[in-house]
């Protein structure tokens, strides 16, 4: 939370230090391309990226087309160390990696006045999603000279203490399976800045998501077809 909260006094020092461009206090604009880094109930220390594009439609409403890119897990997964130093996650099988593109409409509550104050918008978006079911890989222990890397399985990989750690980074990508589904948000900006042609801010929502399927990311325990979560978006970009 510290790491976010540093990230989001950055943003504002840089908007501040340009304070006296010739666009300040200008605050009109027509299009907007927004750069975000999410973090959600669901996700690890960051949860996902996010990229938007957004067009006016009246003095108060705005459109906007979102791409989301997102690690969803399980929130019984924890991660143990091992002997070797590093950590995996014991039970898991599989990723899910969620793209999601959005259309939604965003209105403006609240205009921020010159030199001072912050935007507050409400926001809500609907899409599909494509998911990613990626195997999730083990090194395990066979004996004190052999060990190998595969899919983790509770009926082979019974012992925590034979895993070494996990497999290497998107080892198995290739062998992923592809869940359909749909998701909504609804959400509240919070949009700082001292001119119109660069903007930050914070996004707080809520988003729900569901595949045609159930999703087994931990066999040994229960596994979701429907996912909710709160997520918050620091995000940076451009207007004109």
């Amino acid at each position: 939370m510290k790491y976010y909260i540093f990230l989001v006094l950055v943003f504002v020092g840089i908007n501040f230090s340009y304070g006296q461009r010739g666009d300040a206090g200008d605050y009109d604009y027509d299009k907007e391309v927004l750069f975000g880094i999410n973090k959600n109930t669901n996700g690890g220390l960051i949860g996902g990226v996010s990229f938007k594009l957004g067009s006016r439609i009246n003095d108060n409403l705005f459109q906007f087309f979102n791409l989301e890119l997102a690690n969803v897990k399980n929130p019984k997964e924890v991660r143990y160390p091992t002997v070797l130093g590093n950590s995996y996650i014991f039970g898991k099988s599989n990723y899910l990696y969620a793209i999601r593109p959005q259309y939604g409409r965003e209105v403006l509550v609240f205009k921020k006045a010159p030199h001072q104050g912050v935007q507050i918008s409400l926001l809500g978006a609907i899409g599909p999603t494509i998911g990613l079911v990626a195997p999730y890989y083990v090194e395990y222990s066979l004996n004190r000279t052999e060990t190998v890397r595969e899919q983790y399985n509770p009926e082979v990989h019974q012992s925590r203490f034979n895993i070494l750690g996990p497999g290497r980074l998107f080892e198995g990508i290739g062998n992923s399976e592809i869940a359909f589904g749909g998701n909504a948000k609804a959400a509240m900006a919070f949009e700082f800045g001292f001119f119109k042609s660069n903007v930050t801010g914070v996004e707080l929502g809520y988003q729900l998501e569901g595949f045609t399927r159930e999703i087994v990311l931990m066999p040994t325990t229960e596994n979701r077809q429907v996912f909710q979560s709160v997520y918050f978006t620091l995000f940076y970009g451009f207007r004109k």
